[in-house]
């Protein structure tokens, strides 16, 4: 177990056990957050019950006050055994809506009344006072109302419904949102199924119906949480609110709540979704705990809280101090997709506030973010994980992130104040011919300032006539070109090349629209300044181009278009509306690569394979973030497959894309 202690506002790790390493003469002013819950393989002994003396005061006060009201009943003996009711209750202690004396029954409103008036007439005689007979006159009065009669029949009719079997509760309250999913997936199916369905979810009245089952459910699954539980008792002691809260906890569900010290006291200091906890509603940020299941805890260290409630499962018992804090009213939280932009390890960061419940992650995962109530350290379950993460676990939030970021990397160019250019920049290639046309403010500069943290997603099902753009990315010599080619070459009427644009001049055998699109130096300038191409460049003094209407146009056709990139192009490629599926083609060990490039009758110096598996390590770093698949190309065949299998899935899966595109 490992925690981190915040001490006069440095940090300061613990060791594995759960200790501080601290030197001693510092004042023991800790603020540190930790994990209660019972691990899987303790808990099969229970603790000795240690009555404290707060505590027996409490139930003392509860019993005098028992002690009290029994008193006072006895001095008011009240003949009620005449009431048929009364007598089924004692013959059948059960109580609630489904106590069987409930039973619908015909005459039940007539004799509901007359058992109510000679109830009435019994007790007025039974008084002694004057005043109380008039008070209970009075009630007679009423009872005998016609406005009143009714009142009371309205009254054993709901009692009549309420017998009966709860309406089930609802499972969700996005069922618009489930149909217009079923929706995009069966739009171009060709089955007759598909249409109808397609059909009926589009109604008017369908949508209506589906719209006013989302507003009740949403109010149900709201209005669920505020309802009082019956293990949750408040009561006065030394002046103060004390809470006393009963939950059950198994062994193999955490108990999902953090706490810290504060002075003496032992605070809950985070609720985590997903936990025993969260699902009571009974334990709130901010309660003081004072004792567990008979155990003192005020005092004691987060270490040993952890080590008491190890050895604690079934029914916990939480004596509470509430919070003084105003606890908003519960609403629902939205689930916020996204992917992250970097990784993340929580033993690694010495600012994650509780290390147990820090969640790993690697650039490109996909992250379900559950709560944001602190906007530092957000609640998130990790994409395929859920059914093994039975806590939710921290991620640190968007702004929190930036901030570090942002001052790890002044403290490194106040360490490099004459650092150079970019990498790829500093070394000079005579034998380039071939000369880009990139905005180097646009994208370069942008790439080095902007700090990744998360990107929202959603999930898109591409439609049958509207195929993705594939985009084949990685660094020379790695085989992107080739698999390309092959896949043109292999189904032709499946893949095809958007046509570029160029300012050469046409050749007798070409055809333009069909080999390239011939235009003017000024047009493709124009264009070029309009933002239409996807990527340009020079090459023997005339411009080359691929334009997003030339990828459009093809994607019209029906057809999947193929592209072979640089990484500089895809940004301008990911903000227009084509929807491109990324795919970075990554070369294999330096052995392998030797081997692949020889079978192609190539033979690359030492230097040049290091240059390409350094390319490719510089290519992931800086544009990873933006890929959507990565294939390593160790073997050609190998290879074709597995991006074709990629490419078939877009067809039979829904794919996560930025929810920008969906807007």
């Amino acid at each position: 177990m490992i925690t981190t202690s915040y001490m006069n506002g440095h940090m300061t790790e613990s060791d594995g056990r759960g200790g501080v390493e601290a030197n001693q003469e510092e004042p023991q002013q800790w603020h540190r957050e930790m994990a209660v819950d019972c691990p899987g393989d303790l808990g099969a002994r229970t603790l000795p019950v240690r009555r404290s003396a707060q505590l027996e005061r409490i139930r003392q006060h509860q019993e005098d006050r028992r002690r009290k009201e029994e008193e006072g009943r006895n001095r008011q003996e009240l003949d009620l055994t005449a009431s048929i009711r009364l007598k089924k209750l004692s013959q059948n202690p059960k109580v609630g809506i489904d106590n069987p004396t409930f039973d619908p029954i015909e005459d039940m409103p007539k004799r509901g009344l007359e058992e109510l008036l000679m109830s009435l007439k019994q007790v007025q005689h039974c008084l002694s006072d004057g005043q109380s007979q008039e008070d209970v006159e009075l009630v007679l009065q009423l009872v005998q109302k016609t406005d009143f009669q009714k009142a009371f029949n309205i009254h054993n009719a709901v009692a009549q419904h309420m017998n009966r079997p709860s309406p089930p509760f609802p499972h969700t309250d996005r069922a618009q949102g489930l149909a217009h999913e079923v929706q995009s997936m069966v739009h171009n199916s060709q089955h007759t199924e598909g249409l109808e369905l397609n059909t009926l979810l589009s109604s008017p009245h369908v949508q209506a119906v589906l719209l006013a089952h989302d507003c009740v459910a949403e109010q149900e699954m709201q209005l669920e949480p505020l309802t009082p539980d019956p293990c949750e008792a408040l009561t006065q002691w030394g002046g103060e609110t004390v809470k006393i809260v009963r939950m059950e906890k198994a062994r193999d569900i955490p108990l999902g709540a953090t706490v810290r010290n504060d002075m003496d006291s032992v605070v809950i200091s985070r609720i985590v979704k997903g936990g025993a906890a969260e699902r009571s509603g009974l334990l709130h940020e901010g309660d003081e705990v004072l004792e567990i299941n008979g155990v003192e805890i005020r005092g004691k260290d987060v270490n040993e809280v952890f080590d008491i409630l190890a050895e604690m499962h079934g029914t916990l018992t939480f004596i509470l101090i509430p919070s003084s804090q105003n606890k908003p009213p519960p609403i629902k939280e939205t689930v916020v997709h996204v992917k992250a932009h970097f990784d993340y390890d929580p033993s690694d960061d010495p600012y994650v506030p509780c290390r147990e419940l820090g969640l790993c992650f690697q650039k490109g995962d996909i992250l379900h973010i559950i709560s944001q109530d602190d906007p530092n350290w957000w609640q998130a379950y990790r994409d395929g994980d859920e059914d093994n993460q039975p806590l939710a676990g921290l991620v640190p939030g968007k702004s929190f992130q930036q901030q570090r970021e942002a001052m790890k990397q002044t403290i490194e160019e106040d360490k490099e104040p004459e650092k150079s250019g970019k990498l790829w920049c500093a070394k000079k290639n005579k034998k380039k011919r071939k000369k880009l046309l990139y905005n180097i403010k646009q994208n370069d500069d942008n790439d080095s300032e902007e700090i990744l943290t998360y990107e929202e997603m959603a999930l898109y099902h591409q439609p049958a006539n509207r195929k993705r753009p594939i985009a084949l990315i990685g660094p020379p010599n790695c085989g992107q070109n080739d698999l390309r080619q092959r896949l043109l070459s292999s189904q032709p009427d499946r893949f095809g090349g958007a046509v570029p644009h160029t300012t050469r001049n046409r050749r007798d055998v070409e055809v333009s629209g069909r080999d390239y699109h011939f235009v003017s130096r000024q047009a493709f300038d124009m264009d070029a300044t309009a933002g239409k191409f996807i990527e340009s460049g020079e090459f023997e003094k005339n411009l080359y181009g691929t334009s997003t209407d030339s990828v459009r146009q093809l994607i019209n056709m029906g057809k999947i278009c193929l592209l072979c990139l640089h990484t500089q192009s895809l940004k301008t490629l990911r903000s227009s509306d084509l929807k491109p599926y990324i795919i970075f083609i990554a070369p294999p060990s330096q052995e392998r690569l030797r081997a692949l490039l020889t079978k192609e009758s190539k033979n690359p110096k030492p230097e040049e394979l290091r240059d390409i598996i350094e390319k490719a390590r510089e290519m992931e770093q800086n544009f990873g973030h933006l890929f959507d698949a990565a294939i390593v190309n160790t073997d050609q065949d190998k290879a074709y497959q597995e991006l074709l299998r990629l490419i078939n899935k877009l067809d039979t899966e829904p794919q996560w894309v930025p929810s920008s595109w969906l807007r």
